[in-house]
């Protein structure tokens, strides 16, 4: 028993924090968050494990405590799931962009215009579901690549995503008729959140970011993550 005991003093690493959070799956800001978040808890000495899932399942799962968070999500999300704690400084943020046929007659100047089209979005993603509510003419789909193939083929009229993703996605396709309007809808920083069980993590972990921001590194390492995701992403093709 002794000799097990000392075994344990040994490897505090075995033994050391570890966390599992969710992401959403198949979109590029997502993927982004999946190198970034790590080497910023790994600064702290803490590892993590990130799960793609779908959106809405990622914040059943955070919401619930079966996952400690989400790798990112915009500040509403917040208000929309209270078992979770945003990390008040954000490390990341999105554009929500309207891609349109390039031979279409479509004009989209504000968001109230997009009242006037089928509208298609990923499912579960908070940015288009907050531009788009009320609106009975948006439908949920899984992926950007679906959302962008129904445009292409002149079966939907808007496909709202994040800009970059939109644009990833065109290029997986070799779609070339599909254009992103000329200014985005709407820009929103996005913020990690923790599970309300591990508000001491909040801190730390704001402090890390806030360190990162200030020494450059945090924007280092973003623009080698987006590199590294645009790298993989493109040639590859999801449903």
């Amino acid at each position: 028993m002794k000799y097990l005991f000392f075994l344990f003093l040994l490897t505090p690493k075995a033994y050391a924090e570890q966390y599992h959070f969710a992401s959403i799956n198949y979109l590029i800001e997502q993927e982004v968050g999946r190198i970034v978040l790590p080497e910023i808890y790994n600064r702290l000495g803490i590892k993590i494990t990130i799960s793609p899932l779908p959106g809405k399942r990622a914040q059943q799962e955070a919401q619930s405590g079966l996952k400690d968070g989400e790798v990112m999500r915009i500040y509403s999300y917040g208000t929309e799931t209270p078992s979770t704690i945003r990390i008040p400084t954000p490390y990341y943020h999105l554009e929500t962009m309207a891609f349109i046929r390039a031979d279409s007659n479509i004009k989209i100047n504000t968001i109230k215009d997009l009242k006037k089209y089928q509208i298609v979005k990923v499912r579960g993603v908070k940015h288009t579901n907050n531009i788009t509510k009320g609106m009975t003419n948006a439908k949920d789909l899984d992926t950007t690549i679906q959302m962008l193939r129904l445009v292409s083929a002149g079966l939907a009229d808007v496909a709202l995503t994040n800009t970059i993703d939109g644009l990833v996605a065109l290029k997986q396709l070799k779609i070339t008729n599909v254009r992103p309007i000329s200014k985005s809808l709407d820009r929103q920083s996005l913020y990690h959140y923790v599970h309300k069980s591990l508000q001491h993590l909040v801190p730390k972990v704001n402090q890390e970011i806030k360190k990162m921001k200030e020494t450059g590194d945090l924007d280092t390492l973003i623009q080698d993550a987006e590199q590294q995701v645009l790298k993989n992403s493109l040639g590859q093709i999801t449903h």
